[in-house]
């Protein structure tokens, strides 16, 4: 008896976990025919649903979770922000020089236009659409203008690439917020064409500045020269008025210049020519006055 209790408790036991098991298996079955049910959307990102038997639904999906049928339905998720991409042309300028120029691009697709995207470009829209737009437009552009002006002008040349490549963009339904030449580089001949031009015109400008530096000088001499003669006539003039009387005055003037001058100069001595016989007394700082000798 004890023996057919204990096999008849294993065999409840074992029906038991054989029960918890096929149940936990149908939870899990369950719960990923669940997951299958619904698809999630990031943010910024969207979504539209390829239908096996309706094809590309026009619907856009914003973010969250949302139902769609599993096996007959398929979610395609497209990135919204806005992309940076960097691309590579090699072009002729109008002066038959060969640039090689990198432009960087800001893009991204058009909420709006999804379902187009995905049924004309595919999800690799990007790839399809942009490498061959932005070489179109850079050698479009760039043919207008000369090397040289490519570098003096870049600014200029950005903004119009800019505004003829957002054209050709929205015709494929994607945004472009940004374009700018980040690269822009010529042969090596050329590149040594150029450097010897800025030289010649630095050489130019200083040669200029030089001419200009020596007209303002002969300016500065006649002008001079002009008020030496006016000086003359009105000293010559005063001197017919007043007689050699002024002239007096003015050796008198000049004369107490340079004796306070001199009195100023403490290696300076008067001796007077006329009387050798005198003292040499100290007059001030360095100043030695003469007094006869008795």
């Amino acid at each position: 008896m004890g023996l057919q209790v204990k096999k008849k408790k294993s065999q409840a036991m074992e029906k038991m976990l054989n029960w918890t098991i096929k149940v936990g298996l149908g939870l899990i079955a369950a719960g990923a025919a669940v997951t299958k049910l619904f698809f999630t959307v990031d943010g910024g990102e969207r979504a539209i649903v390829f239908d096996k038997f309706q094809g590309v639904k026009p619907k856009v999906y914003g973010e969250g979770m949302h139902f769609i049928i599993p096996v007959i339905q398929k979610p395609k998720i497209y990135e919204i922000r806005t992309r940076p991409r960097i691309l590579h042309s090699n072009t002729g300028t109008r002066d038959m020089q060969v640039a090689d120029i990198s432009l960087r691009i800001l893009f991204r697709p058009d909420p709006n236009f999804l379902a187009k995207i995905f049924l004309n470009l595919g999800e690799n829209y990007e790839e399809r659409v942009l490498p061959s737009i932005v070489n179109e437009v850079l050698k479009a552009v760039v043919a207008q203008y000369n090397a040289d002006q490519l570098l003096t002008q870049r600014e200029k040349v950005s903004a119009e690439i800019k505004e003829i490549l957002k054209t050709r963009a929205a015709e494929f339904h994607i945004i472009l917020d940004d374009a700018a030449i980040t690269h822009l580089q010529f042969g090596k001949e050329f590149t040594q064409a150029i450097e010897g031009k800025q030289v010649a015109q630095q050489n130019a400008e200083k040669s200029k500045f030089l001419v200009m530096k020596n007209e303002e000088l002969k300016k500065a001499a006649i002008i001079k020269a002009e008020g030496e003669a006016e000086s003359a006539q009105l000293i010559a003039e005063a001197i017919g008025k007043s007689g050699p009387g002024l002239i007096a005055i003015r050796k008198i003037e000049a004369a107490q210049d340079i004796t306070e001058m001199l009195a100023r100069n403490p290696n300076v001595m008067f001796v007077s020519d006329k009387n050798p016989n005198m003292l040499m007394i100290p007059a001030g700082p360095g100043v030695m006055m003469q007094q006869p000798q008795h």
